[in-house]
């Protein structure tokens, strides 16, 4: 189909290319595992296996389809640091290395306030300011060398087309580097000097450049990208649940202030440079722990067996959320087969998310987007606990990408007629189900 476009999707444990066209059809897609690499004892993302494989697959794609351009999402908390010859002054650091101690005492002792940049203390490299402050802190001539600053899909768009370029969804991305209700850089940034190492801003979805006759577009952070998307379909007044690798909720009608940092709660920053009330936990990768990675299909009859049990787990499992000072158990009979501990695991994401709707003030329409909304057992039970509001779902499970291909198509002046293809979740009727989740609550 003439002037379709593909997405760059890099998530934290796929990347994907996926190919649409202006009705939201999605004309091929494409997946490569993730890496993680080590150099000079710090995990790396290992960007020149993305592109060498983003290469082959947009050439081979290019063969196929009609491409008018490509856009990028990622996921948060990586950046780019250029040398004056753009080469990379450091490697691309994963979040989730750990920063020693001694770094993060100094960089504590220049933090800016919650209420300046509401971006609670997150572990590892989940503030990425810290991340850059930890390496100048390892490297005192870093700062020196480095040019430009690139947030992760601005590093992408510039890999492509060579075009320098920042974006305000991801740089507001819980980084202590943007101040959202000023709308400007947090002072933090200005006074290291971070802040005028950034390109200029495009708008997410902007035509920056192009490579070999098609167009680059700018890049934008996955779950914003999730929240433009349901906004343009029309939706309003609704709370997005963004799943992957992590859960994160959006509600924008939540006050700022009601905000605690202490549970992983913060501000996100919209493509339009609105702040939406967020908070998050690590779901799927949680999934994946309880449930020993378990790809079992579970039932009512299973849940119903866990509840009537008591088998619980408790939080938490990976780093941040709303339980980030608790290490997660398991509580009850023990599991003895796959199928109870995917019943175990599921009911847990059920019970950290409906714990997370409580705590951003969640009152109207719900949508679940992404992996976890594939899961028909979760978007049951999660409907069941939530039996005051309507809880739709996405089963195609791109919404991050068909955001990010609706952005590009709005640049190029050509509207996205994506259909408004959410189905409404039916509860399940899970005896003692409100008497467990109060248990569960009780409990963590």
């Amino acid at each position: 189909m003439p002037g379709a476009v593909a997405v760059l999707d890099v998530g934290k444990t796929n990347v994907k290319l996926v190919a649409f066209s202006r009705d939201g059809t999605i004309l091929e897609q494409l997946r490569h595992p993730q890496h993680v690499a080590t150099e000079n004892g710090l995990r790396v993302l290992d960007v020149d296996g993305i592109f060498g494989w983003l290469e082959a697959a947009l050439a081979d794609l290019r063969r196929r389809r009609d491409l008018s351009g490509i856009m990028i999402s990622t996921h948060g908390c990586a950046y780019a640091l250029l040398a004056d010859d753009l080469t990379l002054a450091a490697p691309i650091v994963d979040y989730e290395q750990e920063i020693p101690a001694a770094a993060n005492a100094e960089f504590a002792r220049v933090t800016p306030a919650f209420t300046e940049t509401y971006t609670p203390e997150l572990p590892g490299g989940l503030n990425f300011a810290r991340t850059i402050f930890f390496q100048e802190w390892a490297d005192p001539t870093l700062s020196a060398r480095v040019r430009h600053i690139l947030t992760y899909p601005q590093y992408w768009t510039w890999r492509l087309s060579g075009a320098l370029a920042s974006e305000i969804s991801f740089l507001g991305c819980h980084s202590h580097m943007w101040n959202p209700l000023a709308g400007r850089f947090s002072a933090l940034a200005v006074n290291r000097g971070w802040a005028e190492k950034f390109p200029p801003f495009a708008p997410a979805g902007a035509l920056v450049g192009e490579r070999e006759g098609f167009g680059v577009h700018n890049g934008v952070h996955d779950s914003n990208a999730a929240f433009f998307y349901y906004k343009s379909l029309g939706f309003s007044h609704f709370t997005l649940i963004s799943s992957g690798t992590w859960v994160i909720i959006f509600n924008p009608d939540c006050p700022l202030d009601r905000l605690d940092p202490a549970r992983d709660m913060l501000a996100n920053v919209t493509v339009d440079g609105e702040p939406v009330a967020t908070i998050r936990f690590m779901g799927g990768r949680e999934y994946d722990v309880i449930s020993g990675h378990a790809r079992q299909e579970v039932s009512e009859d299973m849940l119903r067996r866990a509840i009537a049990r008591d088998q619980m787990a408790l939080p938490s499992f990976a780093a941040g959320g709303p339980f980030p000072a608790r290490a997660g158990r398991l509580v009850g009979p023990a599991p003895e087969s796959a199928a109870e501990r995917a019943a175990i695991a599921t009911l847990y994401v059920a019970m950290m998310t409906a714990q997370s709707l409580d705590l951003v003030s969640s009152t109207g329409d719900i949508i679940l987007d992404g992996g976890l909304a594939l899961n028909g057992a979760l978007c049951a039970t999660l409907a069941a606990l939530r039996p005051e509001q309507s809880l739709y779902r996405n089963t195609n499970a791109e919404g991050t990408a068909m955001g990010a291909a609706a952005l590009a198509f709005r640049a190029l002046g050509r509207a996205s007629v994506f259909p408004r293809d959410v189905g409404k979740v039916e509860p399940w009727p899970l005896p003692d189900l409100a008497g467990y989740y109060a248990r569960w609550r009780e409990r963590a």
